[in-house]
């Protein structure tokens, strides 16, 4: 297969990276001082489990000199997905099939909005990495892992084909029972992780042990998962105990991409999360009031990093 890692930051560094040091075909989408590093001297990652490096990659800031792919991995932010839909179209043929790893849950119905439904697949993505410098990717925790599917839940050629792929050394490829559920389930951790974190500031060992915002933490989890059972999604009735168990897992010293976008006056995807979970609710009535402050104390340092 022919593979395009559109946005290759932490994430689609990362697993761009595993398949082409597996000896896919891969080619990195990138842009400025970070693309000119890949071009000149290939692709480092360092990782806890395993640094490699890629002496030569194959990258490039124009998908029409690329054209159609066989599998387009998108690993760009959250909010960007709309103005990447329309760049990626030189990508995407008759049978590529286009597999978004954002965090969040909007990005399926963005990209069918652009490209149509048949490519978009449901996914998601496990893993702490982020760029260190141009051509450098830094996997500090977590164990990769993608899960994919169909938006149906409907098996697929193309699913067994792409699980097969995914699967290599580095990576854990999984296709869940319901994809609907399993984005859901990783859209409550996120939204949860990044809204404490990026309102306290500090790392997620210390928010979620100090008994003040460990209530935090829980009611931003109850709100959302409110929310999502609102929205016919099947989520399990233990869904915010094993959330907060997997928080509890994760290094003490970690943040959230959310949280450091936030901290450093970067854009953020604070539309895409703690957001979403007040926008979701409001169209049906579910009540979001910690959410909702969160967003609210956030949003006018989100206005102003956005319009410089």
């Amino acid at each position: 297969m022919r593979i395009a890692i559109f946005g290759s930051g932490g994430v689609g560094g990362y697993f761009g990276g595993r398949l082409a040091q597996a000896g896919e075909d891969v080619v990195f989408i990138a842009r400025g001082a970070h693309l000119q590093a890949m071009q000149r001297d290939g692709l480092r990652v360092e990782s806890i489990n395993g640094d490699f490096v890629l002496p030569s990659v194959e990258a490039t800031d124009d998908p029409a000199s690329v054209g159609a792919v066989d599998l387009v991995l998108l690993g760009v932010k959250a909010w960007q997905v709309p103005e990447a839909a329309v760049a990626i179209r030189p990508l995407v043929g008759e049978k590529t099939a286009v597999l978004p790893l954002q965090n969040g849950i909007d990005a399926p119905a963005q990209l069918a909005a652009v490209l149509g439904a048949a490519p978009v697949l449901g996914g998601l993505c496990a893993i702490m990495s982020y760029v260190v410098a141009p051509g450098h990717i830094r996997h500090a925790g977590i164990d990769p892992i993608i899960q994919l599917g169909e938006l149906d839940n409907t098996p697929s050629e193309r699913m067994a084909a792409i699980l097969g792929l995914l699967d290599k050394p580095g990576i854990t490829a999984i296709r869940p029972a319901d994809i609907q559920v399993a984005m859901w389930q990783k859209f409550l951790f996120i939204a949860a992780l990044s809204g404490v974190g990026a309102a306290t500031r500090v790392p997620m060992g210390t928010f979620r042990t100090l008994p003040q915002t460990r209530v935090l933490l829980e009611q931003v989890l109850q709100e959302g998962m409110a929310v999502g059972l609102a929205h016919r999604v099947a989520l399990p009735p233990d869904t915010v105990a094993r959330t907060l168990a997997r928080i509890d897992g994760l290094p003490p010293q970690g943040t959230a991409s959310m949280q450091r976008d936030v901290m450093e006056k970067r854009p953020s995807e604070l539309e895409a999360q703690t957001g979403a979970i007040v926008r979701l609710g409001q169209q049906l009535g579910i009540t979001t009031p910690v959410n909702s402050f969160i967003y609210a104390s956030l949003l006018p340092q989100e206005l102003a990093a956005r319009a410089l």
